[in-house]
């Protein structure tokens, strides 16, 4: 077991030598041992003694708190990180320069040809989309080659993100169902199923990513692709766009499956939006952190990636 998911109303959580011990009004339910574990995702309501929180600290287990409802982070806790302040030095000095350029563009043309190959997949899958998705592929591999040349800006590359993003996403909603609802892309909040679940993927994996980092030394807030915004973590949100097709064909092979459907999710009840129901996510979160499990080695050499180019091929201490 790496995550534990913890998402039940009015649970205390109590420390019980080297296991997690949970009790409700009936008393104690049950302990999980803190040795197999890596992380722990609290949602909603939960009450935590502080000798859980230090302990988790102490064995460098990471803590991250989501809203209840729409599973909106809150915060997040981790141990002592790092002692490489100089790692961080060299990755500001590398932001300003033409290291930042160069890393963008890594970033996106890897991002493009991620949806160039998932689309090529379902193309194969989807006998009556091959016209729809053919052209979309071809206008991403067209993008592909244009980035591939020389002196391409910031102002550029965005643009043909942009362009690519809009060719995706035409072919994207077309494999899904229309009881869906899913047209476009839409967030903050998601107005269907669809992006509600993309929307909580992309949500879970960002913040996997800034733990991450972290861990490594690395500031989170510190980009090279997306620019700095005040409590926005820039570089988390550079390394995880070449994982974003990853996500994607990880939400259309559950509603392909019919793993969740429309029953799954509330619409417009309470708040505004569309998001998964509570006993919905019981269900969710196995599958996430199966899925999950096979990709964080390359969400972790992503991490480390960076930061040895960051430091010219240096060795990094973890």
């Amino acid at each position: 077991m790496g995550t534990l998911y913890i998402d039940r109303k009015d649970l205390e959580v109590r420390l019980d030598g080297e296991a997690l011990a949970f009790y409700s009004k009936e008393g104690r339910e049950g302990i999980v041992p803190i040795n197999p574990l890596k992380r722990v995702v609290m949602v909603g309501n939960i009450t935590i003694e502080t000798s859980v929180l230090s302990k988790l600290a102490r064995v460098d287990i990471s803590v991250v708190f989501l809203s209840g409802k729409s599973l909106r982070f809150c915060g997040m806790l981790h141990g002592r990180l790092h002692n490489n302040g100089l790692l961080r030095v060299r990755q500001y000095e590398k932001s300003l320069s033409s290291f930042g350029v160069e890393t963008a563009i890594d970033i996106v043309k890897r991002k493009i040809e991620g949806q160039r190959d998932f689309l090529c997949y379902v193309r194969d899958n989807r006998p009556d989309l091959r016209l729809e998705i053919t052209r979309a592929i071809c206008t991403l591999q067209g993008i592909i080659m244009e980035i591939g040349k020389e002196n391409i800006d910031i102002d550029t590359l965005r643009g043909f993100e942009g362009a690519a993003s809009s060719a995706y996403f035409s072919a994207y909603t077309a494999m899904f169902p229309d009881s869906l609802d899913f047209n476009n892309r839409n967030r903050r909040p998601p107005q269907d199923p669809v992006n509600a679940m993309l929307s909580l993927c992309y949500t879970m994996l960002h913040f996997e990513m800034v733990r991450e980092i972290e861990v490594i030394g690395l500031d989170p807030v510190i980009g090279f692709y997306h620019q700095f915004d005040y409590g926005r973590e820039s570089l988390a949100c550079d390394l995880v766009e070449p994982y974003r097709p990853m996500v994607d064909r990880f939400v259309w092979e559950t509603f392909r499956e019919r793993t969740f459907t429309v029953r799954d999710f509330s619409q417009d009840d309470e708040k505004p939006g569309c998001y998964l129901k509570k006993e919905s996510r019981k269900r969710f979160y196995p599958l996430y952190e199966e899925w999950a499990q096979k990709a964080r080695p390359a969400w972790v050499e992503e991490a480390r990636g960076i930061a040895r180019r960051i430091m010219d091929g240096q060795d990094i201490i973890y």
